[in-house]
């Protein structure tokens, strides 16, 4: 029997070979899974979808590094559903099927919540990118599934050269839902602001910048991280964003960017396999697991 286990894909349970993104995912989980362990809790880690973890012997499965969960994501809601009834989720099962599809951005919008301007375009739809531009007037535009992570299938586009992305959008839509939002210029000049939570604590924040010439933030796109101070306007909007979802999430990291008005928006909200960077705020990793231990 186990208190804990910490969720993790396949590629970061026990990799052959470490690379320094690799050593980063192990890093963070290494530092949850030590202070848990603190509290004398049983913990182990394991991959989301291994065969030979009998789900109904731990008391909590916390989800970290499951980072493949948007790629076989049919597979993922199965597991979701039947390990539901196993185990007891961190976050909670209805906050992750919340958080799991960004159609959540329009629900806070309509509950106040400042947004990029954005509209969901379903397999049913028969909207194009020409229709979209044409409503909307936007220089430029970002187009992705509201199922995704990592800027998987994340594209740019224009109103000068949207036309090339047709059969792109089209196929895309076909297969999943997709959202259509309107660019951020702020998020190549001032990048994209992590903060992190523990229940409704601030706790630290870093700043994610894309390399010259993209747009995408993540590191493992060749964007850069750094250690940010979040000021008192940004931790209030960040709250205010947590207050408004369904439940008060155990940890949550709130992306935030500055609008084309120079105003705070709500990027995303992560609330299912947020990197952390505990690394940059061990107490973090004390809170959450005191968080967890209190739950007993």
């Amino acid at each position: 029997m186990y208190d804990v286990v910490i969720l993790t894909d396949k590629r970061y349970e026990e990799p052959k070979s470490i690379n320094w993104y690799i050593q980063q995912v192990l890093t963070e989980d290494q530092l949850l899974l030590l202070e848990l362990e603190k509290l004398g809790l049983r913990v182990i880690k394991k991959a989301w979808n291994s065969l030979d973890f009998n789900w109904s012997e731990t008391k909590f499965a916390i989800f970290r590094s499951t980072w493949d969960y948007f790629d076989k994501f049919r597979d993922f809601k199965t597991w979701l559903e039947k390990v539901k009834e196993e185990t007891t989720f961190i976050n909670s099962y209805e906050l992750i099927n919340w958080n799991l599809d960004k159609k959540y951005l329009i629900e806070l919008n309509k509950k106040g919540i400042n947004i990029p301007t954005s509209e969901v375009i379903t397999k049913e739809n028969n909207l194009t990118l020409e229709c979209l531009f044409k409503k909307y007037d936007f220089n430029e535009a970002i187009i992705k599934p509201t199922i995704s992570g990592a800027a998987r299938e994340t594209y740019k586009i224009s109103k000068n050269n949207f036309h090339k992305y047709e059969k792109k959008f089209f196929d895309l839509k076909s297969k999943e839902d997709i959202i259509f939002q309107e660019f951020l210029s702020n998020i190549v000049s001032k990048g994209e602001t992590s903060l992190i939570f523990i229940g409704e604590n601030y706790t630290h924040a870093v700043k994610k910048i894309a390399k010259k010439g993209d747009f995408r933030v993540q590191d493992d796109h060749g964007g850069s991280v750094e250690v940010y101070n979040a000021n008192k306007e940004e931790i209030i909007f960040a709250k205010s964003c947590l207050n408004k979802c369904p439940t008060l999430p155990i940890y949550s990291r709130v992306d935030i960017i500055y609008d084309n008005n120079n105003e705070i928006s709500l990027g995303e909200l992560e609330m299912i396999e947020p990197e952390l960077w505990f690394r940059n705020n061990k107490d973090a990793a004390k809170l959450l697991a005191n968080e967890i231990y209190k739950l007993y």
